[in-house]
């Protein structure tokens, strides 16, 4: 399979949408937290860990579509 403009455009997309919703869910726990939601330690933790596990993938996703836009055609 060979990696072209097109897959580099959808990986640009997914890599967006990936911020974009996990911007939304950052902005939510932390108004919940600011709040004082009692939650159990665990909750807050793995929830954290979630959203930077999904910017990094985010930005991996990102670099591959980016690196496919700027590609030379074939």
């Amino acid at each position: 399979m060979r990696f072209e403009r097109r897959h580099g455009v959808l990986l640009l997309a997914v890599a967006v949408w990936n911020v974009l919703t996990f911007g939304m869910f950052t902005r939510n726990l932390y108004a919940a937290y600011a709040a004082g939601e009692d939650r159990a330690t665990g909750y807050w933790v793995a929830h954290s860990v979630l959203i930077v596990v999904n910017f990094a993938i985010a930005g991996v996703l990102g670099r591959l579509g980016w690196k496919a836009l700027r590609a030379p055609r074939q």
